[in-house]
């Protein structure tokens, strides 16, 4: 049975703030100290609305994710729940990555396998060849010489773009990184140089998504307000 609200609780030993929903393990005592604990605010828990077509507008293009020998069934999931918020339409597994059909994967999608379709298929330079046949869009997400900051990436809203990820140590596969119509990197400025991959995808899925959106209404905006020309006599 879905939660339906929580409570802000307050230690009156410690002083530990922290919420706690309907039937969780803590119950009413303090998580760090097991003391007494104070009810500070209760709240109604908002549900999620479903709806399939949410959020695609007339001029939603094609756009999917490849995963290539990605690990972690929790990475898997979490990039399924922010495809399906992107608006993604297709969702390739390959090679070691694992599926929906894996409970692991599951719990972090939470149920987003149900709204974007997806695929599993043993070689991903196999797919993608097949891919760019079909007129899709290659872009895979690595650093490199070679690599374009994502800001300056030249996609458009009317092709099949497909964005490609790869394992988490060893990246993205060299010959699919040789089949990509573009490379594209997150700029980055501290001092580790990698995101974990599923925040990644979700940088990168935004950046490619409402870039174009974006840069469409500003040209809009231009031919609105463009001041007319008149003639003098």
């Amino acid at each position: 049975m879905p939660i339906s609200s929580f409570e802000i609780r307050v230690c009156t030993s410690c002083g530990l703030r922290y919420p706690l929903t309907e039937g969780h393990a803590f119950g009413a005592r303090c998580p760090h100290c097991l003391g007494e604990t104070r009810v500070a605010l209760t709240r109604r828990i908002r549900t999620e609305k479903i709806s399939a077509n949410q959020g695609k507008d007339e001029e939603h293009r094609q756009i999917a994710v490849l995963l290539d020998n990605i690990r972690s069934a929790w990475n898997v999931g979490s990039i399924l729940r922010s495809a399906d918020g992107f608006g993604f339409d297709h969702a390739y597994f390959c090679g070691i990555t694992p599926t929906p059909e894996k409970e692991a994967v599951t719990k972090t999608s939470l149920g987003a396998e149900e709204f974007i379709a997806w695929s599993y298929h043993k070689d991903a330079v196999e797919l993608i060849k097949k891919l760019k046949v079909e007129g899709w869009k290659i872009y895979a997400l690595e650093e490199g010489k070679q690599a374009v900051d994502i800001g300056l990436a030249s996609t458009t809203r009317k092709e099949k773009a497909a964005l490609a990820l790869g394992n988490e140590v060893t990246g993205v596969d060299p010959s699919l990184l040789k089949l990509a119509d573009e490379i594209i990197y997150i700029p980055m400025r501290g001092g580790k140089r990698s995101f974990n991959v599923s925040v990644a995808f979700a940088v990168a899925a935004y950046a490619l998504n409402f870039r174009n959106k974006n840069r469409r209404k500003k040209s809009i905006s231009k031919a609105v307000t463009k001041p007319r020309t008149t003639s003098r006599r």
